[in-house]
């Protein structure tokens, strides 16, 4: 039947994009693309190229213009008078405009310092955005195992259907015989609505989940879609792990890292080359009370040492800040290790639950046989015979419920690990 389907579901991928069969693994892709989070990929990437170009461009000549008009109640002038000497004071309104060009040769580290922030800053962010991603494939898991475990009800669902029609056709026949009486075969047809009640509430239940389950992969997903069952008797799984959120704590102990490189450029010297040209009234040239155009050129030195003031109270900021991430890691490592020992526990106990499972069917499925011949003879109520094929079902939907849990118990593990 399944081979079936499938083969429906190739011949219509023309006409519909429905998923008609779904891997778990299929899902925890496709939710992670549909995710809206997604998007700050590219985001994070246009920022940190944006932040390295912005950075690098501190190597280039840096260029300024400004422009002045005073008026100076004095101006410089000699003390004394020559004789036959007329000397034409300077005028106290004076004008000037100048262009200055900056280019620097060493700026002690800055630039390189910003570049790495650059690059740190952008990794911490993409480590992030994948610890949020990640936590999307628990709510997949919870979904799709959910609708693996409704589907093993429905289905057994429908053999306990068709063991009570048997069961009203035989009980039928005993009522012609006169070994029955209408009462019994009213026993039988309450067990046969209330499973047709179970059936319809299992169906709606499932159609709610594959609705949630469509809305996160972001695609529509076919009623009578088949959800594989995952192997997991070809997955290892070590107790090692590998989660996102210790890549996100290494990046931020290299952020703060390359923060503590930046502190020290703040107190470097700093070297570089200028050039001023302007015009003006009066120029270089003070005692000409005139517009003239003139140039300045030269190398520049700045040592600025206020930062040395500050510099070990900022880097124990920073160490006090590494100290306590590395207590958020170690909290991490320790409540994830408790959680792994308490998942392995769970799929322990799901596995020694099977092991009983097929023993127990096999016997209630003898003592309901035995049942139907005491019917038959007589010497037993079909209400006795209705408790026992309701104890068959209940242990069949048990080794449902056992296996479909052990699954998810091992996703869980897989979920909690990364591996």
């Amino acid at each position: 039947m399944k081979r079936i389907l499938l083969v429906l579901c190739i011949m219509l991928s023309g006409y519909s994009v429905a998923y008609c069969q779904l891997t778990i693994e299929l899902c925890h892709e496709k939710a992670k693309k549909n995710y809206p989070l997604i998007k700050r990929y590219d985001l994070i990437e246009k920022t940190k190229d944006y932040n390295l170009s912005n950075a690098g461009k501190g190597y280039l000549p840096q260029f300024s213009m400004s422009a002045k008009a005073t008026y100076q109640s004095d101006v410089p002038h000699l003390p004394i008078s020559v004789p036959g000497v007329n000397i034409r004071p300077l005028s106290q309104d004076q004008y000037g405009v100048t262009l200055d060009v900056n280019q620097t040769i060493w700026d002690g580290g800055v630039i390189s310092s910003k570049k790495e922030m650059a690059k740190t800053t952008s990794e911490v962010a993409l480590k992030q955005l994948e610890v949020n991603l990640y936590s999307i494939n628990d709510r997949v898991n919870q979904l799709y195992f959910g609708i693996l475990l409704l589907d093993g009800k429905i289905k057994q669902n429908q053999l306990l259907q068709e063991e009570l029609e048997r069961n009203f056709n035989l009980i039928s026949s005993y009522i012609q015989n006169g070994v029955a009486n209408q009462s019994d075969l009213d026993a039988i047809k309450v067990e046969q609505l209330k499973s047709i009640q179970i059936q319809t509430q299992l169906m709606s239940n499932r159609r709610a989940y594959i609705d949630m389950l469509a809305a996160l992969i972001g695609e529509p997903i076919d009623e009578n879609v088949i959800m594989e069952k995952p192997n997991t008797s070809t997955q290892l799984i070590t107790g090692q792990i590998e989660r996102p959120e210790l890549r996100l704590f290494e990046a931020q102990q290299t952020d703060l890292e390359t923060q503590k490189k930046l502190i020290k450029t703040g107190y470097m010297p700093k070297l570089g080359v200028f050039a001023t040209g302007g015009y003006g009234r009066p120029g270089l040239n003070m005692l000409e009370d005139k517009f003239a155009a003139y140039y300045i050129g030269g190398v520049r030195l700045s040592w600025n040492f206020g930062g040395l003031y500050t510099e070990k109270n900022d880097r124990r900021i920073i160490e006090a800040s590494q100290s306590s991430l590395a207590a958020e890691k170690e909290t991490f490592l320790f409540n994830t290790n408790l959680q792994v020992t308490q998942e392995q526990s769970e799929i322990k106990k799901n596995r020694d639950l099977l092991k009983y499972d097929d023993e127990i069917i096999i016997l209630r499925n003898n003592v309901k046989k035995a049942a139907e011949v005491k019917v038959a003879n007589g010497m037993l109520t079909v209400t006795d015979l209705m408790r026992e094929i309701n104890a068959e079902d209940l242990a069949k939907q048990d080794k449902i419920q056992h296996e479909v849990e052990l699954l998810l118990s091992i996703y869980n593990l897989k979920y909690t690990t990364n591996n």
